[in-house]
């Protein structure tokens, strides 16, 4: 089983915490076929020439069934044990009941070890960027907001996220899109040791 790493935006890791991101899209790169050895662009990969397994294989996130792991911006107190992430607010408490302001360091950071949430990829594939259905835009974790009730709301939505973190929606790029569940978080973590712990005090 592979596991892999995926740095995801503070507003996104609040979609996946809220069940409301299951699906991420990310740039397609030329990639090797995982039994000639050939590189392939990725829409003569997917879309005219291999069937899914070969897809799922040739995927650089994962095929179904393997893990990713998210990494956010996060921070670790100095002198306590405790972890902090950007998702979740700016100001924490220490051990001691002290206001805490962390010193944050960018997803690009953050081991594996620390790692709150993960996923559990359930598909792949590949197509153009701006071939976005509305229901995959609302997998994203997107709000429709200034576009509610206009057509294709979600993907209009979709389009200033992408191009917010930088991407180019004009140039319609091929994208890996993986679907995913979640496996677990910490807080599910949290509530599983504290039913142990208390099962054992019984």
């Amino acid at each position: 089983m592979k596991e892999t790493g995926l740095m995801f935006k503070a507003p996104l890791v609040r979609a996946i915490l809220e069940g409301r991101k299951t699906q991420t899209r990310r740039i397609a790169k030329p990639v090797r076929h995982p039994d000639l050895g050939n590189v392939y662009s990725p829409g003569a990969l997917v879309l005219e020439h291999e069937p899914q397994h070969v897809i799922n294989r040739a995927c650089p996130y994962g095929q179904p069934g393997d893990r990713i792991y998210v990494r956010e911006t996060y921070a670790e107190h100095p002198h306590y044990g405790q972890i902090a992430f950007r998702a979740d607010g700016e100001e924490f408490e220490d051990a001691d009941g002290w206001l805490w302001e962390p010193k944050w360091r960018p997803s690009s950071q953050m081991p594996k070890e620390l790692a709150r949430i993960w996923l559990e990829v359930t598909g792949v594939r590949v197509e153009r960027l701006q071939g976005i259905s509305e229901a995959d835009a609302k997998a994203e974790g997107i709000d429709a907001g200034k576009y509610h009730g206009l057509d294709r709301a979600y993907a209009r939505a979709f389009s200033e996220v992408w191009e917010s973190t930088g991407g180019d929606w004009a140039a319609n790029p091929w994208v890996w899109v993986v679907d995913f569940k979640v496996l677990s978080t910490k807080a599910v973590l949290d509530a599983a040791v504290a039913a142990l712990n208390q099962k054992d005090e019984k």
